[in-house]
């Protein structure tokens, strides 16, 4: 039984989406990110970096438990535990992991910018919001010719590059898209969306979200408490 401690983010619903796809037994902690339990000093021994997800698994390389965290290890760290969704070809191998860092150092990064300063921000920078805005079009453009000539972002086989990026895409309102502009990623999208393993992912912890309007989990995810040396 892996041990999951995780939010309903994109990068939790990563982990989720993966260990469904798999079918590894897993028990979720959840870890309110507006209250501040990724601070916590438990928590912090298994993610040092105070986010979320990390996972344990007592069942380790050579039968011995190990914790890990960032979403893109874990990702690796199930494929190759598994086998699955990760392909055995070096070439393959490559081609998905190049897409994967493209969520890992992209994706990720300058759409959760975009997120912040349209929809969280206490001031509305025009500037900041126009530069974020358009780096989420750049992203979903370079995503859409890609798919153009490819079924999948990381090849012909659905993989974990597709598991990584998803997620950030539910929230394609926020970040000021318009599917039309980008008809053969839409199409992928809606693919990835119909997958059972993928609507079980993205259910996990749904239900304990809850929107950001106190100025505490404000503090906490973006101000003092964050910044807060430790």
């Amino acid at each position: 039984m892996i041990e999951v401690y995780s939010w309903a983010t994109p990068n939790g619903h990563k982990v989720h989406i993966m260990l469904e796809e798999c079918g590894l037994p897993y028990r979720v902690h959840a870890v309110d990110i507006g209250a501040g339990e990724q601070f916590e000093p438990e928590f912090l021994k298994i993610s040092p970096n105070n986010k979320i997800p990390a996972i344990i698994d007592p069942d380790g390389p050579e039968g011995r438990p190990i914790s890990l965290f960032e979403s893109g290890a874990i990702l690796l760290y199930l494929a190759g535990k598994t086998g699955k969704l990760l392909p055995a070809s070096v070439s393959a191998k490559y081609e998905v992991l190049e897409w994967l860092m493209f969520q890992m150092g992209g994706v990720g990064p300058m759409l959760g910018q975009a997120h912040h300063f349209r929809i969280y921000a206490p001031e509305k920078i025009p500037y900041a919001i126009e530069r974020y805005t358009n780096e989420a079009k750049r992203l979903y453009a370079v995503m859409n010719r890609r798919l153009a000539n490819s079924k999948y972002l990381g090849g012909g086989e659905y993989s974990i590059a597709d598991i990584a990026v998803f997620p950030w895409l539910r929230s394609w309102k926020n970040q000021g898209i318009d599917w039309n502009d980008y008809p053969h990623l839409k199409g992928w999208f809606d693919e990835i969306a119909a997958r059972p393993a993928v609507q079980r992912g993205v259910a996990v912890l749904a239900d304990r979200r809850k929107p950001l309007i106190d100025d505490k989990a404000r503090s906490v995810l973006f101000g003092e408490q964050q910044y807060r040396k430790r």
